[in-house]
């Protein structure tokens, strides 16, 4: 149950990211942007960073007994 846990995480995270990117670009001031939403910005590409790198890190570590 740990390992399908860990691959999960990812995907969750990829969503995450995606949702806050595409519900920023779909706001009508989009070109007007506050502070408020710059943090959403960098905490969505946050997740999207992370995702792959958990991925591939998984990957590297020691094998799921």
């Amino acid at each position: 149950m740990a390992a399908r846990s860990k691959i999960a995480l990812p995907f969750v995270l990829v969503l995450a990211g995606l949702v806050g990117i595409f519900e920023l670009i779909e706001r009508p001031a989009a070109h007007a942007l506050r502070a408020v939403d710059i943090v959403q910005l960098v905490a969505s590409g946050m997740c999207l960073g992370v995702a792959p790198v958990w991925l591939i890190g998984g990957r590297r570590g020691k094998p799921v007994e």
